[in-house]
């Protein structure tokens, strides 16, 4: 029974593992078509969106969500390493400017911490 649970927990990193690269190379790829012209965006635009859709339903179906946190306000206990929040003073007011990999959640909880990218918030 053993092995059996550790074969499922390599196969649920496994494809942790690929759903990660799979959303870092839709982000790249929506770079790339946000450079296209407009007439020529779209038929990209819906590929990536159909991509996406069946990375989350296959995500879902084994209880896994991709989560992102771009543009929502950094809290210290947020699920997410900060790369550059030694850049900024303990009372300054920070968003989550950049996901650089997401959180990935799962039935029982926090599956994959995510890293991000901070910025100030001026007031």
């Amino acid at each position: 029974m053993t092995q059996q649970i550790e074969g499922n927990e390599r196969t649920e990193q496994s494809l942790i593992d690929i759903a990660v690269e799979c959303w870092r190379f839709s982000r790249l790829f929506g770079k790339v078509v946000s450079k296209l012209d407009a007439g020529e965006s779209g038929r990209y635009i819906n590929q990536l969106r159909y991509f996406q859709r069946k990375v989350e339903e296959s995500l879902d179906s084994i209880g896994l969500k991709l989560v992102n946190v771009e543009e929502q306000p950094y809290d210290v206990g947020m699920a997410a390493s900060a790369l550059n929040s030694g850049d900024f003073a303990p009372d300054d007011v920070l968003v989550v400017d950049q996901m650089l990999e997401p959180i990935i959640m799962g039935p029982d909880g926090l599956r994959k911490q995510g890293t991000v990218m901070l910025r100030k918030v001026e007031v």
